[in-house]
């Protein structure tokens, strides 16, 4: 697909209220000892986030040179079922609390918090010799439900033979936001379903695999050698996606930065994190570094969409040669 014209975004500004403690020096009752800026922590995270969140961390202790993060790489469900189990006092996932969430919480006292701090986009990627490189968010959607088994049900005279759809993990942020914002709550009921561990066992398995379709976070797929965040890996073909009945290469969009900040890109998510901290401490600190300026300006730099702030858009035309 040649497209003469993309949007950049070139800029970043902010304003915001952050979380701020007054009490980090106050004896806690369960024997911690670390503050909002020292000391040493865990918390967990869908692992489709690992590699944006594992540069936030590594920015935010450059920063703060005595504090200690220790992230925990796991599936969304578990995540979240840590943060409620008191295991860890901040979680990264791809949904706010729900009711028996904030319900639960609430009756234990404790005043936890959503923060919504960026957006990526749910991105489709297939084989590198696989030509078809649009496809509706209907199509899509009868993929996951079953409808649609075979890749000619989508592409009439397609040779490619049944499609394998792979996830990351059952239990992951991707198929959650499947389940739940695409098909409205149904299951997911397609015939050749494939489970990984790992985003990248997602991306080897495409890279392998001709009549596969993946399903994983955009913020995987940047090339760090493009600083204009508009590449993505060679190895595989990132699809793109439009929301009309039929999809063409003019009214079809990938995942870049620019048009999950105007809506054209169809499959957008939010990522929160998820906070319950009564002591105030390390995480506490970790969750505002990740909304303050500095730790939007990493988001906007890894090709994920910050939540907060001013962003400055610039047309730009490209060359296909």
């Amino acid at each position: 697909m040649n497209r003469t014209s993309f949007y950049v975004l070139v800029g970043l500004t902010l304003s915001v209220f952050l979380l701020t403690s007054c009490d980090q020096n106050r004896k806690s009752k369960d024997g911690r000892t670390d503050t909002y800026s020292s000391g040493a922590a865990k918390f967990a995270s869908d692992d489709s986030f690992s590699p944006i969140i594992n540069e936030e961390k590594d920015i935010f202790e450059g920063t703060y040179p005595k504090a200690h993060l220790t992230p925990i790489y796991t599936n969304e469900l578990d995540a979240i079922n840590m943060l409620r189990e008191g295991k860890v006092c901040l979680t990264i996932a791809t949904r706010a609390f729900n009711k028996e969430e904030t319900d639960y919480f609430k009756g234990k006292g404790y005043n936890a918090k959503a923060i919504a701090i960026a957006y990526d986009g749910l991105a489709f990627i297939v084989n590198k010799n696989n030509t078809d490189s649009c496809i509706t968010v209907n199509d899509i959607k009868r993929i996951l439900t079953g409808e649609a088994k075979n890749w000619s049900d989508i592409y009439p005279g397609s040779k490619r033979g049944e499609i394998k759809v792979v996830f990351d993990n059952p239990k992951s942020s991707t198929v959650h936001f499947c389940v739940d914002s695409l098909l409205n709550g149904k299951p997911i009921n397609s015939p050749n379903i494939v489970a990984g561990k790992t985003s990248k066992e997602v991306i080897d398995f495409i890279h392998e695999t001709p009549n596969a379709i993946g399903i994983i976070g955009s913020n995987w797929l940047n090339d760090k050698r493009d600083t204009t965040n508009t590449t993505f890996m060679k190895n595989i073909t990132v699809m793109s996606v439009s929301r009309m009945d039929k999809a063409t290469p003019e009214n079809s969009w990938k995942p870049y930065q620019g048009y999950l900040y105007n809506d054209r890109y169809p499959i957008k998510r939010t990522i929160y994190a998820l906070l319950n901290d009564p002591r105030r401490g390390l995480p506490w600190g970790f969750a505002n570094f990740l909304q303050s300026y500095k730790g939007q300006l990493v988001f906007f730099k890894s090709a994920i969409l910050p939540a907060i702030g001013d962003l400055r858009v610039r047309p730009v035309n490209i060359s296909s040669q």
